[in-house]
């Protein structure tokens, strides 16, 4: 049997204050990107743009309160909240988070 790996290099713990505002950076980013596309838009298009935004504010708002809820109800401590949380992204947020953790470990 091979000798399991063992890291030496430290792994910066990430907080849930620093996980907020990498979320309230990225939604603030989103929306202002948003806006930003919809005045460079005539006014057929801006009905079908607006609710895409709203879409995603709201999933990522009922992502968070699940989240929160099931932490609640498993006594999760702060350790395990960021693997938990990061386990249950899906598609653009699981790329976003990817991308984001490569860099730190």
């Amino acid at each position: 049997m091979p000798p399991k790996r063992t890291s030496t290099s430290e792994v910066p713990a990430m907080t849930q204050a620093t996980i907020k505002k990498l979320v309230a950076d990225s939604v603030s980013t989103a929306l202002e990107a948003q806006a930003a596309n919809m005045e460079n838009t005539d006014n057929i298009t801006r009905p079908r743009e607006a609710p895409v935004a709203r879409k995603c504010v709201v999933g990522l708002i009922r992502w968070s309160e699940q989240s929160e809820s099931m932490f609640s109800r498993s006594n999760c401590t702060e350790d395990c909240k960021v693997k938990f949380a990061a386990g249950t992204l899906t598609e653009e947020a699981l790329s976003w988070w990817n991308s984001f953790a490569q860099p730190i470990g």
